[in-house]
């Protein structure tokens, strides 16, 4: 029997990016010690206050279906959290819940594209941004952020695909996963012009949210003529620690949040209702435990940086945001997929390869600062000292 294309091409036929990582974790089970700097999960765990919050909730029965769009303290908790942080007026009727950012991505490409259209996104992207939008049946065009602009996309670069393509949506990320970018207002406001002249939706990406080490965070939602174009993707997954729990959010205009509760009615029927518990008790404790989760990030960028001006062999656009920083390594002569497993197998340390990220982070390596600070100091030195006996 035949699989249907659209499953069968998620990956375009070709790597999804997660070699190097699923080594290391084959590595790990039979009993070798790897130091693991792949994915984005937190060094610790879901606060313990909000465990407890997630406990009590199921024990008093929230266990069974909740309301497909959300419960109704959930979204009025995302969308207070939005308004206050966009400025732009925000009501339960313009949230859906999801099951993570990753499903909201899924969802929110879903509503802006019918089968054969182009959908932008930048390139370093996150590993899944194409396969997401060729699930859906789009055609994924990459628009590529140069290093030597600091990882920046260029409106005109996406005006031109746009034209060319005939492009329906964009797809951006600031703070930025993989490269740390985190978008000025000069760039966001350029690509608002670049949407309403080429009438694109802008689906937004904003996990990244509240890490941010240089700059500031601008939602291009609440840029002019935006709000009604434009579809933000939020989650608590990085903000709270939160990233098994599975809960995230899509915020857009009200038409496209119906249609998508139909999406959700047909796809996961919601989000467990003692889970959207606890992450309302979390968004009502306000901004401190946002800064508690990201403040370890803070501190190890800094280390990462003091660790790169100690060398001249691996370069680095200093990351503005996120939990990651990315090496360029092309110095050493290797590309990323080849450092990344000779520095796996020699010094048992596992990063994610550039390559995993697209054609703008080839001769790259992304590092994810997601271990105890002494350990990523020693770790990322380790990186630095084998690139140094590469290079030579």
């Amino acid at each position: 029997m035949k699989l249907s294309h659209r499953l069968t091409n998620i990956t375009g036929g070709g790597s999804d990016g997660w070699e190097v990582f699923l080594r290391a974790r084959r590595m790990i089970a039979k009993g070798e010690k790897v130091i693991e700097l792949t994915i984005g999960e937190h060094d610790i765990r879901t606060a313990p206050n909000i465990l407890d919050a997630m406990d009590r909730a199921a024990r008093a029965g929230h266990t069974g279906y909740a309301l497909v769009p959300g419960t109704h303290a959930m979204r009025a908790a995302v969308a207070k959290r939005v308004e206050e942080r966009t400025g732009v007026p925000t009501g339960i009727d313009n949230v859906l819940i999801t099951a993570g950012g990753q499903a909201g991505l899924f969802a929110a490409h879903h509503a802006v594209l019918e089968e054969g259209d182009t959908a932008l996104y930048i390139d370093p992207y996150y590993t899944t941004y194409p396969g997401t939008i060729r699930a859906v049946g789009g055609v994924p065009v990459a628009i590529e952020a140069r290093s030597e602009d600091g990882f920046q996309p260029r409106a005109e670069a996406i005006d031109a695909a746009a034209k060319a393509t005939g492009a329906k949506s964009l797809l951006i990320n600031s703070p930025n996963n993989p490269t740390g970018a985190v978008y000025s207002r000069a760039t966001l406001e350029a690509i608002a012009e670049v949407c309403k002249a080429r009438d694109l939706w802008l689906i937004t990406d904003e996990v990244y949210d509240v890490q941010v080490w240089e700059g500031e965070h601008i939602s291009p939602r609440a840029l002019p003529g935006m709000a009604e174009r434009t579809l933000l993707v939020g989650s608590m997954s990085k903000s709270h620690a939160m990233t098994g729990s599975r809960i995230g959010w899509i915020v857009g205009p009200q038409e496209a949040i119906a249609h998508l509760t139909n999406l959700a009615t047909h796809t996961n029927y919601g989000v467990a209702g003692f889970v959207q518990e606890a992450a309302t008790y979390a968004l009502g404790l306000g901004k401190a435990p946002e800064i508690d989760v990201a403040a370890p990030f803070h501190r190890r960028h800094l280390i990462a940086l003091e660790l790169l001006a100690g060398q001249n062999v691996v370069k680095a656009t200093p990351p503005q945001g996120a939990m990651y920083v990315m090496l360029d390594i092309r110095a050493t002569g290797m590309s990323g997929n080849d450092f990344a497993n000779a520095l796996l197998d020699e010094e048992k340390i596992a990063v994610m390869p550039g390559e995993s990220f697209g054609a703008a982070a080839t001769g790259h390596i992304r590092v994810a600062m997601t271990v105890a600070d002494e350990e990523f100091r020693v770790a990322l030195g380790r990186v630095l000292a084998f690139a140094a006996r590469k290079a030579a």
